[in-house]
């Protein structure tokens, strides 16, 4: 008895690594491609800037850090800042009962 044969194939190519997208939409002006992120690994600190609007954003980065996950961490402060300042724009509560008329009011 002998080995079997294996079908002779040809090495596959190595797979092409997908690079992520390091440009985005503005949240505040929606302009596409306009906000773009940088990462200084060494310093651990990622910017994004939007070249039409000047926003910017500033956190803090590892080695593991990708543009993608400094523009989800920019969405998810400007949805905090903006829960934040609606719940202090709130009018004071008032009560569900009608004002009682004042003494000497001449609606009657």
């Amino acid at each position: 008895m002998g080995k079997r044969k294996k079908s002779s194939r040809k090495p596959s190519a190595p797979r092409k690594k997908e690079t992520l997208e390091t440009n985005f939409t503005c949240l505040f002006c929606h302009h596409d491609k306009s906000v773009s992120v940088r990462i200084n690994r060494k310093e651990g600190v990622a910017q994004l800037l939007c070249k039409v609007c000047d926003q910017r954003y500033q956190s803090k980065a590892n080695h593991l850090t990708e543009p993608i996950d400094i523009y989800s961490e920019w969405i998810d402060a400007a949805d905090a800042a903006e829960k934040e300042a609606s719940s202090s724009r709130r009018p004071v509560a008032s009560s569900s009962r009608p004002r009682a008329p004042s003494i000497g009011s001449d609606d009657e």
